[in-house]
């Protein structure tokens, strides 16, 4: 670290007068850049001269200064190309970060800085990116809780609570990234990683080399932003790297871990998370290192989540804080009335949540069995209100510490480093928010809400759905089958098309999270027109061709033994199968292509599902073949 240069400007610090002198004093910040989030979550990056700034600040939040248009961010049928201009505004409510360029060195010794300030993306005079939708989703659900919770109507097991005294509701939000570093060369056998995985040989291991100074690095550089981290660590996946002649660390690949302090802001929340992959991304590059934030890196071995603890609480006008979620005895219940409420809200609407959290291919490629990853929209409480339990196979569950109601919160565990955390947030808080008017309203004491929670497929439940169940103990992964837990929890989508037609097979979800009028239906339309493209051409573009390429790789080999002649036949007749046309018919990777071309997404959906499994099986089946010849 470098105790010379600035490393971000906290919000509330400074005035207009102060970031100006404070600018002034490091020269080796040369550019301005304004970070707005556009919907698929990525984040805009310019380089505008400094100068430019100091002369022209307030033109910078007037919306005034920089422009983009609609081919340079995703927001389709918004931003058109006949109607394309996006202003964008600075937004002073949160921290700014200095991206520093160490090959590029200022004259002062010091190397070039970025000062990268978030901000709003303004079409026709609406705002339509991702962090106004979470900043006004947030102040929509605050504004209905504080009108439902200080209109006078006490809540069941909360009578207590001054909820007349209210001043202000709050939101937090954290994240826990995990991410893939190897070197750049190193192509580490499926096997190898695979039986390292299931003999747990990496989980919280002792970092080496330059996976270790880079994991420190980053540490450093993310706490001088002031994001405090917590933790750093080795996760489940990878491999014992090797060290050459010369001492130097090489074959590396590992999977890690950074978790750093939850905040109460949830725009500032999202933007360390954006902070954070660019940060980690720099360091461990820096180090010869390439960093892998994708859902699924590597089939077949343990995926990157991002858990996301998500929870509310309500600040009073004698400046106590409360937590809305924790009961008023920690020992004898799991949640309050509201706490129940924001659980429940989440569950049933979680089908228009879903596609926000999972919307990608890699992402569903993440989403199996067996992986610790999530594959049911169900919870987990605990056994008991005394003894905190975390189930790591559901959705999303109840975390808490019973001498610390402040830290009750939820942990959903879907998202992955690449979930566009604004808007999967604004879902969930708009979704609680269903779930806490109910419970609430209803009139119903917290061992009812529970016991509805907990109620059985088939049983009639007055707000959540009577053919499933919400709430399992157990391990959802081992202690039901497939068809078990479908009958239980529901089917689960298992491609980016599945899951937008299991939205919109639920129009009242849908307008749960439409309500605010924030995450409206032409910014859900344009979300779900997005990821619909992508999906559609990373198959065609991407994916087929890598299955395709990935087929041929499967050679004859020499030998002379009748039952390696009989594996490589029935292999041959799988290849043909999944990617060679014949005069007898097209293969399945051109009935894809050609059913994605005409817009038959169903068919495009289902075929997808079964190449992915014919190749998995074939992908095994060869290599049975190969490891079987001597010669």
């Amino acid at each position: 670290m470098n105790k010379d240069l600035l490393y971000y400007i906290p919000t509330g610090e400074f005035g207009k007068e102060g970031v100006l002198s404070l600018l002034k004093t490091h020269p080796e910040i040369r550019f301005v850049s304004l970070v707005g989030i556009d919907l698929a979550g990525n984040d805009t990056d310019e380089k505008v001269p400094i100068e430019l700034f100091l002369k022209n600040y307030d033109d910078f939040f007037a919306g005034t200064a920089v422009q983009t248009d609609g081919s340079s961010v995703v927001l389709m049928n918004i931003a058109t190309l006949n109607d394309a201009r996006v202003d964008m505004v600075a937004d002073p409510s949160v921290n700014w970060y200095i991206d520093y360029n160490e090959d590029n060195i200022y004259e002062n010794g010091r190397p070039v800085g970025t000062l990268r300030i978030p901000c709003f993306l303004l079409h026709n005079g609406k705002f339509i990116d991702s962090r106004s939708i979470l900043k006004d989703s947030c102040a929509f659900v605050a504004d209905k809780l504080k009108g439902l919770l200080a209109g006078g109507k006490k809540v069941k097991g909360m009578e207590d609570v001054p909820f007349e005294d209210i001043e202000d509701i709050e939101f937090t939000i954290g994240t826990e990234l995990e991410f893939w570093v190897k070197t750049p060369s190193e192509k580490e056998t499926i096997q190898h990683l695979s039986i390292s995985q299931r003999l747990q040989e990496q989980y919280w291991q002792r970092m080496r080399g330059n996976v270790r100074t880079a994991m420190e690095e980053a540490i450093e550089e993310l706490d001088a932003r002031g994001m405090s981290v917590e933790m750093g660590h080795k996760e489940v996946g990878g491999i014992k790297p090797k060290v050459d002649d010369a001492g130097h660390t090489v074959d590396v690949c590992e999977q890690l871990e950074l978790d750093w302090r939850f905040s109460m802001n949830p725009l500032q929340a999202a933007d360390n998370e954006l902070e954070a992959r660019i940060i980690i991304r720099e360091v461990f590059r820096k180090y010869g290192l390439d960093v892998s934030f994708k859902a699924k890196p590597i089939i077949g071995v343990a995926g990157s989540g991002e858990h996301t603890h998500v929870g509310i609480c309500a600040t009073l006008k004698n400046g106590k804080t409360i937590n809305l979620l924790a009961p008023t005895e920690m020992k004898a219940d799991f949640l309050s009335t509201i706490g129940y409420g924001f659980i429940m809200g989440i569950l049933k609407n979680y089908e228009a949540t879903n596609p926000f959290v999972s919307s990608t291919t890699d992402a569903f490629n993440r989403l199996k069995p067996g992986f610790e990853a999530p594959v049911c929209i169900v919870t987990s409480l605990g056994h008991k209100p005394e003894v905190p339990s975390r189930n790591r196979t559901i959705l999303i569950g109840l975390v808490r510490d019973i001498d610390n109601p402040k830290a009750t919160r939820f942990e959903l565990r879907a998202p992955n480093p690449f979930t566009n955390t604004y808007l999967a947030a604004s879902c969930l808080f708009l979704s609680a928010l269903d779930g806490i008017t109910y419970a609430v309203t209803s009139g119903k004491t917290p061992a009812d809400l529970l016991a509805e929670l907990s109620k059985k497929p088939g049983e009639k439940a007055d707000y959540l759905e009577e053919g499933r169940a919400y709430r399992c103990e157990d391990n959802v992964f081992e202690d039901f089958t497939q068809e078990e837990r479908d009958a239980a929890f529901g089917k689960p989508p298992a491609t980016v098309w599945e899951n937008v037609k299991t939205m919109k097979a639920n129009p009242d979800k849908v307008a749960v999270i439409e309500a605010g009028g924030t995450l409206n239906a032409t910014i859900v339309d344009s979300f779900v027109a997005s990821i619909v493209y992508r999906w559609k051409n990373e198959l065609i573009d991407r994916i087929i061709p890598a299955t395709e390429a990935l087929v041929k790789g499967f050679k004859k080999l020499s030998s002379e033994d009748d039952l390696d002649e009989e594996r490589w036949a029935d292999i041959l007749d799988k290849k043909y199968e999944l990617i060679k046309d014949t005069k007898a018919g097209k293969s399945l990777c051109t009935k894809l292509k050609d059913a994605l071309e005409a817009d038959d997404y169903d068919t495009a959906s289902d075929l997808q599902i079964e190449i992915n499994k014919k190749a998995e099986a074939l992908e095994k089946e060869y290599g049975e073949y190969a490891l079987n010849i001597v010669g």
